[in-house]
């Protein structure tokens, strides 16, 4: 099974002003976007999990507490597996690529953070690849 992978970016600035960009992210595999803006900084976001479908995630404003799980039970996960945590802010100009077979869980650190969400299905497809546990589920996640 695949690994989380971090693609590094950065920011030009002149007196035009700036340009953030992530040249060795390849869209090849997108297919759809949306993006992801919590009501407050108390909400958390997840679990969701995918056994079909990738993601990739870029916050365009704010930070982020992304968690993840790697799913070792569709229909029964073990509540003890080992929860990732990490932080996604808008000035590190990253993109964190989720493959398939991990749960996310995601809560905003800044009020109007906004997290971009790449995924590699159409909207139709969604319905056939959605598993979804509530925030404490995993007992090792901290929510």
């Amino acid at each position: 099974m695949k690994e989380i992978v971090i693609s590094q970016g950065g920011i030009a600035s002149d007196h035009r002003g700036s340009i953030r960009f992530v040249n060795d992210f390849d869209m090849t595999a997108v297919k759809r976007f949306y993006i992801i803006e919590n009501k407050d900084t108390e909400t958390i976001r997840g679990w969701r999990a995918h056994r079909i479908e990738q993601r990739w995630f870029y916050v365009i404003e704010g930070a982020f507490s992304m968690k993840t799980v790697r799913i070792d039970d569709w229909s029964e996960p073990s509540k003890e597996l080992p929860v990732e945590e990490t932080i996604l802010r808008s000035e590190e100009q990253r993109i964190i690529h989720v493959p398939v077979g991990f749960g996310t869980a995601f809560q905003a650190l800044v009020p109007g953070s906004k997290l971009l969400v790449f995924a590699d299905y159409g909207i139709e497809h969604a319905k056939l690849d959605d598993y979804t546990y509530p925030a404490d589920y995993f007992i090792k996640s901290g929510f």
